[in-house]
């Protein structure tokens, strides 16, 4: 009797919302409704504050919480010590990541994992749209570059480098730009953006660039390049081979913007599992070496 309507009161005093406790639980909201106040007319006290565009916690609610989440938080924990104990990981993870690091980085280091931990099951959703992991139940995302999410846990697993870079038959037609200033009389390749980002006296500087050719495709835009018809910034992962070859040159390195992050991220509210964790450490640990290896 003590611990009805608990795990409830806890989802929606995290999600502020019923109807995303629901859908956390995956009973209705109706039934959560129903659980918690239950809860309350057992307590004798009101936990929430509820209109008809918010629920926040009433001062009653908020110390009642901290005690409830530090009960689960025990429960979890004694969870993960039994799961511990099994000689293999297992179980479903829901991730997802950006598309073209997505396919080029991550996936492959996932299905080498799962090699080593069949029985591990992996559902990925690659997408360029920063996913509400809380509201959509995924357990984990690869995010690039800063992270606008104060809400979520992070652990860094690596870092890119944009290069700006174009091919040697450019550059002998056109010649090499040797500041900011002389890319507006060259031919840029644009993706999404029509601004490149550099670092000037130690402080981030955007450039407004044009060009010909704008594609929302990296690998579009590597063809350009390499074909001679233009400068392109690109991440490394793009490039590094076409640099490592000669086939592209790289350019003003001297304002090259600093690394950008990449991150694993998963909501606040969730502990990582075993399987997570160990996923986790997994992409950390062979990204980490794969940046070595290019540098």
């Amino acid at each position: 009797m003590q611990w009805e309507g608990i795990s409830e009161f806890v989802n929606v005093a995290e999600t502020e919302s019923f109807t995303l406790a629901s859908k956390q639980i995956g009973i209705s909201t109706a039934q959560v409704s129903r659980q918690v106040s239950a809860l309350e007319q057992r307590l004798s006290i009101k936990l929430f504050y509820r209109t008809t565009r918010k629920v926040s916690l009433t001062e009653e609610g908020r110390v009642f919480y901290q005690h409830c989440r530090s009960v689960l938080d025990g429960l979890d924990a004694a969870e993960r010590a039994i799961t511990n104990l099994q000689s293999k990981p297992q179980g479903k993870i829901k991730l997802t990541a950006p598309v073209t690091y997505g396919e080029q980085q991550i996936l492959p280091l996932v299905n080498d994992f799962i090699k080593i931990y069949p029985d591990v099951e992996v559902t990925a959703y690659l997408s360029n749209q920063q996913v509400d992991l809380v509201e959509q139940g995924y357990d984990l995302a690869i995010r690039l570059g800063k992270l606008s999410d104060s809400t979520l846990m992070a652990k860094k697993l690596g870092q890119r480098t944009n290069y700006l870079c174009a091919s040697p038959s450019y550059l002998a037609t056109y010649g090499f730009p040797h500041s900011l200033s002389e890319l507006n009389k060259h031919s840029c390749l644009l993706g999404t953006l029509d601004y490149w980002h550099f670092i000037v006296e130690g402080k981030e500087k955007q450039i407004k660039v044009n060009g010909k050719l704008r594609y929302n495709s990296g690998f579009a835009l590597v063809d350009a390049a390499l074909k001679g018809l233009g400068i392109v910034q690109l991440p490394d992962y793009y490039v590094r081979e076409h640099v490592q070859s000669g086939k592209l040159v790289t350019l003003l390195d001297n304002v090259r913007e600093a690394d950008e992050g990449i991150w694993a991220v998963y909501p606040q509210n969730r502990h990582l599992s075993p399987k997570i964790r160990l996923l986790v450490d997994y992409l950390a640990k062979h990204l980490l070496k794969q940046n070595k290896v290019n540098n």
